[in-house]
């Protein structure tokens, strides 16, 4: 059935009197209403309710249509059970199945509601995509906002959403670490070191992978934040891409050439993901360098599917609560670094993570359309780099 038909179908479903009393009674409380918004909206509905009626009274029965509610329904909140389709990138998966019990517990708690969530998780690039191409997506948590910018762009997300919420819509974080072989034979301790010429650097490239990018700006943010200029962080850059035999499409394709093929002698990649594999028995050599960049990942409401599913409450809701000590402490729990300033003090927090000298972040670079279109566009400081290689 199309999505079009279902609202007509579902009305056909009602008997003809109790389509009429509602439309009375919409009619009567449209003359009530102020807004020109609303009394426009309120006409639209009386006329989806005028055809309806005279299906009605055309003689259909309604005896075989389908009674399930229509994903597009206005009311969907106000039932005893809602759905939430949340999509995220992959490394939060964790994070997030502990987290959703103590809110669907909570929401039900107070409203007596109950909350399913549908849950996709990959890679932040493939994540926005999706959604972009269809994916009905109520809240999108990924890995920058740049790809959340993409998909403002789209018309999914009203304008403004970094605003909404706290740290600018920021809520996890976490930095960049070197993974090492066993016993850090080379001797990688800092940012410089990548750039030796026996050291050969894992990573993925940055046209395609989003954890890529973030492992660009920390080598440049490196020179930067140390008196560096631009002419000076290009040609570090340089040396250091020059030690990188390939280039892989997405950060897990970069993982397992390094640790399942064994190419490489450092790998960059997120802190939590560090911190999550020594949890799970994983023995694994690292060094938090302490000039570094602040991974900032955001959470947003899609504006446009919330509002189809009649859901934004507690979409709302849900988003809110992520930024409670109690579900900022599951995000430390399995490596994040906190959004919540005060569960950023903890004990639990600064035992965990390592204290960082000197961070910089993507406003810092002008923000990420600006990034995007001086270092990854076509022509940009990256290709430039690449150019520049030894053949």
């Amino acid at each position: 059935m199309s999505l079009w038909q279902r609202p007509l179908k579902g009305l056909q479903a009602m008997s003809y009197d109790k389509l009429r009393r509602i439309y009375a009674e919409r009619r009567t409380y449209r003359f009530r209403l102020n807004s020109l918004k609303s009394f426009v909206s309120l006409f639209l509905v009386g006329t989806v309710l005028s055809v309806a009626l005279a299906a009605c009274s055309g003689g259909g029965n309604g005896s075989n249509v389908s009674s399930e509610t229509p994903s597009a329904s206005p009311v969907a909140a106000s039932k005893d059970n809602v759905e939430i389709t949340l999509v995220s990138f992959a490394v939060t998966k964790a994070a997030h199945e502990a987290i959703i019990p103590k809110f669907v517990e909570q929401w039900k708690k107070d409203h007596n509601q109950t909350v399913v969530f549908r849950q996709s998780y990959g890679g932040s690039g493939s994540q926005t995509r999706a959604v972009i191409d269809g994916l009905e997506a109520d809240i999108v948590h990924l890995a920058l906002a740049g790809d959340t910018q993409k998909i403002e762009k789209a018309g999914l997300i009203q304008p403004g959403w970094e605003k909404e919420l706290p740290n600018n819509a920021i809520v996890s974080k976490s930095v960049a670490a070197l993974i090492t072989r066993s016993g850090n034979p080379k001797g990688i301790k800092t940012w410089e070191d990548l750039a030796t010429g026996d050291v050969k650097m894992i990573t993925a490239d940055p046209k395609t992978s989003g954890i890529a990018r973030w492992n660009f700006l920390a080598l440049w943010n490196s020179v930067i934040k140390t008196g560096g200029d631009e002419a000076k962080a290009t040609e570090f850059l340089t040396k250091v891409y020059n030690n990188v035999p390939i280039l892989t499409k997405d950060a897990r394709e970069a993982t397992d050439a390094f640790a399942k093929q064994g190419q490489g002698d450092v790998l960059i990649n997120y802190e939590n993901e560090v911190i999550l594999a020594q949890q799970k028995g994983e023995k694994v050599d690292y060094i938090v360098p302490d000039v570094n960049i602040s991974i900032d990942n955001p959470i947003a409401v899609v504006d446009k599917n919330v509002d189809k599913h009649g859901n934004r409450e507690v979409a709302e809701g849900f988003v809110k609560f992520l930024y409670t000590p109690e579900a900022q402490e599951e995000f430390v729990k399995l490596g994040f670094r906190p959004a919540n300033e005060e569960v950023a003090q903890t004990k639990a927090a600064t035992d965990k993570f390592p204290k960082v000298k000197t961070l910089g972040t993507v406003s810092d670079f002008g923000g990420w359309e600006a990034i995007d279109q001086k270092f990854f566009t076509d022509g940009g400081v990256f290709d430039k780099i690449q150019a520049q290689k030894r053949r």
